[in-house]
């Protein structure tokens, strides 16, 4: 589904895990697993690669890749039996189904991928060694070296071949895509799926350029009694802000060091929100008594009536093409 820093990492990663416990969406934010920090790439790179991919026929032995750590790692040519826990939508972009998916709980999952990944068993989102040999994979995917820490990586690597992607990879989803795609030989499925979520962005900017012009885009998440603003450079944000060129809002400027997916605001601050569309992913549902609170009632896209709420089951709070285009649609639907 991009960090805090470490006292917030704590703070916050436990918030997540008693949202997730009440059956509400978890998602990345500010774990250490999760990514965030660059820019997107510009949508220019997929189609210029393409051909250069596709002229390159998938190799039918094992090979040898450099993964971020330093490990020389032996991919199967044609991994059968999958692990990327957290990783599900770029694997199902490239057309793999894995043999188990992320969870915390074993109950709350990635709610926008289930159709793809009906059936497939739920693993622990802190990939419990004696679960990883039930799953008997033929290899792993993990996203970030801090997933693999204190002698995990030894544990895992004596169980199947496993290959750590680092963080400058999967702060952004695109180079997450392509080393997935390079590392399991869909390199051209990675190029194609890049290839039409650029045509997909090119058509919604169409769509909305009458409608919201120059006008400011906030996305927020209530959980847990708790406002949190999106980076811009992650999940939903990399979309609006990055990919859509949708005008930030001025907190958004304001906050120091926007280094995690999901930097936590108060009312106070969300007061001086200057955004003339809010989209917020209430995973509160009217628990918390923020959304009744004066000073949200007061800011000004609450007043004239522009806040949508997205269903908790939605992608928002997630990275990946699949769930970009999903935003791309509810952006369109709502605003439209």
């Amino acid at each position: 589904m991009i960090h805090f820093n470490k006292q917030k990492t704590t703070k916050v990663t436990f918030t997540v895990l008693s949202v997730c416990m009440a059956a509400l969406l978890a998602t990345a934010c500010g774990s250490d697993k999760d990514a965030a920090g660059t820019t997107t790439p510009s949508t220019s790179t997929a189609p210029a690669a393409t051909a250069a991919a596709t002229a390159t026929p998938a190799p039918s032995v094992d090979k040898v890749l450099k993964d971020s750590m330093g490990h020389d790692v032996k991919v199967p040519a044609n991994p059968k039996a999958v692990i990327a826990s957290y990783l599900e939508d770029p694997l199902l972009a490239l057309g793999v189904k894995p043999v188990v998916q992320w969870s915390v709980k074993g109950s709350t999952v990635q709610d926008y991928l289930q159709t793809q990944l009906a059936g497939v068993p739920t693993i622990g989102y802190d990939l419990p060694v004696e679960s990883v040999l039930k799953a008997a994979p033929d290899f792993m995917i993990v996203g970030n070296e801090s997933a693999v820490e204190k002698g995990l990586y030894d544990q895992y690597s004596k169980v199947v071949p496993i290959f750590v992607l680092g963080s400058e990879v999967t702060a952004d989803f695109r180079k997450t895509l392509l080393k997935m795609g390079e590392i399991l030989n869909k390199s051209d499925a990675a190029y194609a799926a890049l290839k039409k979520y650029d045509q997909k962005v090119t058509d919604t900017k169409a769509k909305l350029a009458a409608t919201v012009g120059d006008k400011k885009v906030a996305i927020l998440w209530l959980t847990n009694k708790s406002f949190f603003v999106v980076n811009g450079k992650v999940a939903s944000g990399a979309v609006a802000y990055g990919d859509l060129g949708l005008k930030m809002p001025n907190i958004l400027a304001v906050l120091p060091d926007a280094t995690a997916n999901w930097t936590p605001i108060s009312l106070e601050k969300l007061a001086q929100l200057d955004a003339d569309y809010i989209f917020l992913v209430n995973s509160d549902k009217g628990q918390a008594g923020n959304l009744e609170d004066p000073l949200w009632k007061n800011v000004p896209a609450v007043k004239s009536g522009k806040v949508f709420e997205m269903d908790t089951k939605s992608s928002w709070l997630y990275n990946g093409v699949i769930a970009g285009e999903r935003v791309m649609d509810d952006i369109v639907k709502v605003i439209k």
